[in-house]
Order: structure tokens, then C-alpha cells, then sequence
């Protein structure tokens, strides 16, 4: 291991402009006195913290061209590695694994102390194995994922990488009336909404981990500026696997905290989703799925023992039930719900 540097941490933060990156930048912007070097490609997306406060630095471009930031990544004591691509193959080949080596390439190992490497806990079973189904089944951005992960357990700095898996991500507003960008899965809770009224007859026996963006800030931030060391969990590897999320939570009880908050009634009884009916609302509703979205209903429970939410590392969680989320989402429980996420 590295020895630290004298004076302040130099942190690289890549995709420094989505959701959870301008999370982290405002956490350790405000509860440190790190020097933040923030990749990204379009400042004008930078609304958390201001772009040209002293101790921020702006690497703009794209994460498939790193050479005319290699100075700059060769400076970073830490780096917290969040950008990531979806929905293209050739992209996400480039953006989630390719880009990923480069990266790691043109760091000091002299210098370097720590990455903290961002996946998604989809690719890991119970366990936090990888599944041999995201390789098998999984969307692009999936199987970069589980590629990605397999190459750092065999790189030569595993031992300086902690890769975080969060869950269901929340942040940001459902009316745009927040300084940080809003998740998808937020965006989406005004068309969850929508449906409240069919899944509220309809039961199912499946449940998940959810986690909001300022919580996963709270544990990055932690690691961040604590010191590395070889990985403490038990049955790993030398890259420190953590799952970031909340206790699991089932659907149905999902549901009904839907229908509590925004006072809809929620029936004593409700039909049982089999398969067979499943495929059924699949064909009805004309709902388009692949291979992986299969396996995943076959699948029904993503759960993970240990799932590290703050309080792990002695911390307090922002949003520690999906009460919280709506809340701090501007969720009303009466009318209209807001405009949308933030452009």
C-alpha cells in the first residue's frame, strides 16, 4: 500500500454530473478537505455544488478519451469511479470495461490509495457472488458489469479497490425542485403512481433492497476519507464487495406504503401473481421483455446478506424507509404529483 500524501486528498470523481456523483462531490465537498477533481462531460449539468468553488477542479470529456486528463488522474490519491453506460453494446463495452483499465492504467501506484468502483448489485446473488446468469442473460450493460468485476479481481491494484453494488437508487425530487439531479427510479415514481390502482388488488412473493443517493454519498464519503486497508469482509477476495442498501422490503408491503402515503385504500385480499398470470399481464399489457427481465421475475427476491446501508459504518441514513424516500422526494400525499426530474 501506497503511503498518503501530505495535505489534502486529491479525489477523482467520474461521471461527476449524474445523480450519485454530485451527491458525493456536496458530501465530501462540505465534510472535507478534499481537492475534488470532477470528470464529466457537460459542466452545465453541475447544479449540487458550484463548479468554481477553489477546491473543485473540472475534467471535462468523455471517459473514452483519458489521455488529455492523464496528469490529472495521475494526481488523484482516490479515486471514486461512478460513470457508466447503458443501452448501446459497443458503448458500454467502451464505457464499462475498456475505459475502466485505461483508467486504472494511468493512475500512480506510488500515489494512488483507494478506487471505489461502482457496479450494481443486480450481477450478485445472495451471497455477493457473481451469477452466472448475468453473464448468460443479462442486458449489455449487465454483462459489462460482471466482466468488469471479474478483470479487478485479477488486476494488480485489486487490493486497493472496494467495489460498491448499490440497489434500488432514489435522489433528487419528482418536481425538480432539488439542486441534484433525479434518479430514474425517482422519475419513475409519478408513473408507479399511475398504477397504484391495479397493484394494489394484485399480491406477489418477491422483495428488494433500495438505498437513496445521499445515503450511498454518506458510506462513499466514509471510505473515501478513511484509511485503505487489505479487505476486512469475510470470504472475499482481495476487492472489498458492498452491497448499498436497505433492510429488504417485500413488494406487497411496498405497495401498501404507496397506497398509505398517498391514501388510496389497499383491499384485505388481493390475486395471487403466478407465472401463468404474469405472462398473462406481460401479453395484456403489451410489456416488452428480455432474457435478463425472465430471469428476474423467475427470480423474485434480490436480497444480499451483508447489505451495508450507514449505519454499518456508524453513520445515520437519510432515507432509511420508503416513507423517507417519498418524502424527501416531494412526493404529495393529496394531488398532482410534480412535474418530473430535473433536465
Amino acid at each position: 500500500m501506497s503511503a498518503p500524501t501530505s495535505g489534502p486528498q486529491r479525489i477523482l470523481i467520474t461521471g461527476a454530473s449524474g445523480c450519485v456523483g454530485q451527491y458525493i462531490a456536496e458530501n465530501l465537498l462540505a465534510n472535507s478537505d478534499a481537492h475534488l477533481l470532477l470528470l464529466l462531460r457537460d459542466p452545465a449539468k453541475l447544479s449540487a455544488v458550484p463548479a468554481d468553488h477553489p477546491r473543485i477542479t473540472l475534467l471535462v470529456g468523455d471517459l473514452r478519451e483519458l489521455g488529455p486528463h492523464a496528469a490529472a488522474i495521475a494526481s488523484a490519491d482516490r479515486i471514486i469511479h461512478t460513470a457508466t453506460a447503458w443501452g448501446d453494446p459497443e458503448r458500454a463495452q467502451a464505457v464499462n470495461v475498456v475505459a475502466v483499465k485505461e483508467l486504472l492504467r494511468l493512475t500512480d501506484p506510488g500515489r494512488l490509495q483507494q478506487v471505489i468502483y461502482f457496479s450494481t448489485a443486480s450481477i450478485l446473488d445472495r451471497q455477493l457472488q457473481l451469477l452466472p446468469e448475468a453473464m448468460a442473460y443479462g442486458t449489455e450493460y449487465i454483462q459489462t458489469k460482471a466482466t468488469c468485476l471479474q478483470d479487478l479481481e485479477r488486476h494488480p491494484l485489486a487490493g486497493r479497490i472496494v467495489a460498491v453494488f448499490p440497489t434500488l437508487v432514489f435522489g433528487g425530487s419528482v418536481a425538480g425542485a432539488d439542486p441534484h439531479p433525479t434518479s430514474y427510479l425517482t422519475a419513475g415514481l409519478k408513473e408507479a403512481f399511475g398504477w397504484l390502482w391495479l397493484a394494489r388488488w394484485l399480491r406477489t412473493d418477491a422483495s428488494f433492497h433500495f438505498i437513496h443517493a445521499a445515503d450511498i454519498a454518506t458510506v462513499c464519503a466514509h471510505l473515501a476519507t478513511t484509511p485503505h486497508g487489505p479487505n476486512p469482509e469475510p470470504g472475499q477476495g482481495p476487492v472489498r464487495r458492498l452491497v448499498l442498501g436497505q433492510a429488504p422490503v417485500t413488494i406487497n408491503g411496498a405497495v401498501a406504503s404507496l397506497c398509505r402515503w398517498r391514501q388510496v385504500w389497499v383491499p384485505p385480499v388481493g390475486i395471487d401473481l403466478r407465472g401463468w398470470l404474469i405472462e398473462g399481464l406481460i401479453k395484456l399489457l403489451r410489456i416488452e421483455v428480455n432474457a435478463w427481465d425472465r430471469f428476474s421475475i423467475r427470480q423474485r427476491h434480490f436480497v444480499h446478506q451483508p447489505v451495508s446501508p450507514p449505519e454499518r459504518f456508524g453513520l445515520v441514513s437519510f432515507a432509511p424507509s420508503l416513507d423517507a424516500v417519498l418524502e424527501t422526494a416531494g412526493v404529495p400525499q393529496r394531488g398532482r404529483i410534480g412535474a418530473g426530474p430535473r433536465p
